[in-house]
């Protein structure tokens, strides 16, 4: 007796429901971690090992863990012929790449600028701590939906994600190395020495590795098995983004609870907002000065603009445990890069249908956000 295989069908039905939901599932994982952080601390100490790297061993937490399955399976969903397509106009990948990492750094700097004028210098080096986390992240995996729904150039978001994951061992330590120079004390000090000893290798297998891994198990896999595992897995990938969501919060919760600080919550709340406007922003212009078609447009817009927070959630957590609130601008920047995406899809959406038919994708995953990091992965 054989037992039979889940129906892709009832996956991709169960997927559309999860993530008919999704837009209350990340609040009410932060009101779980103010209501029970206790569960979440406990979880997050749980021991899970140890990784041989070249700068040492790294202890593996159930973060990272989550963040690696959820990595691996938004690859998965990449079909590695589409990035081909790029390799004939090279010159809006590359500028989308880089615009993904000099935009937020440049936005960091201006805003140090306004933090030098900050009573407590100390806690505005860790909220821009925060932010220099989320601005030496990636494109969030989310931007290919977000991109797509609005009109976008899809295979141009999913090459400027897949090429700012690739190059983020060097990307990440640039980044942290110029956040350094505008941070002061102990987070000076982390931040530069994150960027010289640990920020590529980390990079390399807690962000590459995984992409690398789900990339080549959908080279290997014939299409008809993908496309009947991928809803289950995108189910299980928005669960551990939940998860994750949830055991991030609770550190930073925990102590606000303990120590509310409503003035530095709405400084981080602030900060974090115009970050993730001004990046949105940058992205356009850029766009609209290199002259690029709109749906090329689009798909620059909203790589600028969504950065993958889960994991730079997962390393404030594991290199700043002693500073919770370095946590504050990122959980921030999550919820609100969410809801500024909405609002520049339907905005652009609106704008694409005056310049012409939007190109949006067919087929079952059309409609299936890619669970890395954006809207369904929080990141």
């Amino acid at each position: 007796m054989t037992t039979a295989a889940p129906h892709p069908d009832r996956g991709r039905h169960l997927l559309a429901r999860a993530q008919r939901h999704l837009t209350w599932a990340m609040p009410l994982a932060y009101v779980a971690a103010a209501v029970v952080p206790g569960a979440g601390q406990w979880v997050r100490n749980l021991p899970c090992g140890t990784l041989p790297l070249p700068v040492g061993p790294t202890t593996l937490t159930p973060q990272t863990l989550l963040l690696g399955y959820v990595l691996f399976t938004a690859a998965l969903q990449v079909r590695t012929r589409e990035l081909t397509v790029l390799l004939r106009r090279p010159g809006l990948l590359a500028a989308g790449t880089a615009a993904n990492t000099a935009l937020p750094l440049l936005v960091l700097t201006l805003l140090a600028g306004t933090f030098l004028l900050l009573p407590d210098a100390d806690g505005g080096s860790g909220l821009l701590t925060g932010l220099a986390l989320i601005a030496a992240m990636p494109v969030a995996g989310g931007a290919t939906v977000w991109g797509t729904r609005a009109g976008g150039n899809h295979t141009l978001v999913v090459g400027l994600v897949m090429s700012s994951t690739l190059l983020s061992p060097l990307t990440i330590p640039l980044t942290l190395a110029g956040a350094s120079a505008v941070t002061s004390g102990d987070y000076s000090a982390a931040l530069a020495r994150m960027a010289q000893v640990s920020g590529g290798a980390l990079a390399a297998t807690g962000v590459v590795a995984p992409c690398l891994a789900g990339l080549a198990v959908r080279a290997a896999l014939p299409e008809r098995r993908a496309a009947a595992a991928l809803p289950w897995l995108k189910l299980l990938a928005l669960a551990a983004a939940l998860t994750l969501t949830y055991l991030n919060a609770c550190g930073a919760f925990a102590d606000l609870i303990a120590r509310p600080r409503p003035a530095l919550l709405t400084l981080a709340t602030l900060a974090a907002a115009v970050m993730c406007v001004a990046s949105f922003l940058l992205g356009w212009c850029l766009a609209r000065a290199l002259k690029a078609a709109h749906a090329d447009a689009v798909a620059l817009t909203f790589t600028s603009g969504m950065n993958n927070s889960s994991a730079g959630a997962v390393l404030a957590t594991t290199r700043f445990p002693d500073h919770p609130h370095v946590l504050l601008p990122i959980l921030a920047y999550s919820l609100l890069q969410k809801v500024l995406a909405g609002y520049a899809d339907s905005t652009l959406a609106r704008r694409g249908r005056r310049t012409g038919p939007p190109t949006r994708p067919t087929g079952p995953e059309a409609a299936a956000p890619c669970p890395g990091t954006g809207q369904e992965a929080f990141r």
